[in-house]
């Protein structure tokens, strides 16, 4: 990539943020404050920033108008298929991409292997919130005030040994997902099926989704699919960079 062009795209998404001062603009790449003027003027007038009356520069209404029809194309199940299709064609298991969808979490994709035993998710079937590891992947990185809109009345009951029955308890598995980055299904809603979980970022880093690995306890435990998370990590990273997030 030219130089010119680098430096045009750590504006936009420089200003995207909040609207900058041309001295932000310039200490941000490293340049004179002329070399900042004269990028943000020919970006201004291609209609990509634009000017406020205080000085600062922020997202001009043509970058806003062509995010809009953009985004269109960014359609998540889209975009993360084949890299969901990839890892289970390498690690021979299900796998699942869930979505946080108002006060609930929906499985939107699933990727099953020929000749496996089918497991009982369905696409466009909710989760259960306390059993599975794509919803506690997505719920430990929301802020408190959805957690508790969608758990607030949730009825923890119990499936199995493993269940997780009490908000105390999920809460402090929530707090352990934070911690580590990626959340497990211990056998909690059935007691022969497991998983591991990480969550999806979208551009401005929030979690908006998850994708899991999941299997037969008979032919996969959880030590086997900690295993796989290095390359569940992989996947994750490279579907949310693909929505726009940059750590």
């Amino acid at each position: 990539m030219s130089q010119s062009i680098q430096r045009a795209a750590e504006i936009l998404e420089l200003v995207s943020m909040r609207p900058r001062t041309q001295s932000e603009v310039a200490e941000h790449l490293g340049v004179h404050r002329s070399t900042a003027l004269r990028m943000l003027q020919t970006l201004t007038e291609a209609g990509l920033t634009r000017r406020h009356a205080d000085g600062h520069y922020g997202v001009g209404y043509r970058l806003a108008g062509l995010a809009s029809m953009a985004a269109e194309q960014f359609d998540l199940r889209n975009i993360s298929r084949p890299h969901l299709a990839a890892l289970g064609r390498e690690c021979l298991h299900t796998v699942h991409l869930a979505v946080l969808d108002g006060s609930s979490i929906v499985y939107a994709d699933k990727i099953e292997q020929p000749g496996m035993v089918r497991l009982y998710s369905q696409v466009g079937q909710p989760v259960v919130l306390h059993t599975a590891g794509v919803a506690k992947a997505i719920l430990a990185f929301q802020p408190d005030v959805v957690v508790d809109r969608m758990l607030t009345d949730h009825a923890f009951t119990r499936h199995t040994e493993t269940t997780l029955t009490s908000r105390a308890a999920y809460d402090a598995e929530l707090e352990q997902v934070r911690s580590r980055g990626w959340s497990v299904d211990d056998a909690e809603y059935e007691d022969y099926v497991n998983c591991v979980a990480m969550p999806i970022r979208d551009a401005r880093g929030n979690v908006l989704a998850a994708v899991s690995v999941t299997a037969l306890k008979a032919r996969a435990d959880l030590a086997a699919l900690e295993k796989l998370l290095p390359r569940l990590h992989e996947v994750v990273g490279d579907v949310s960079r693909a929505i726009g997030w940059r750590p």
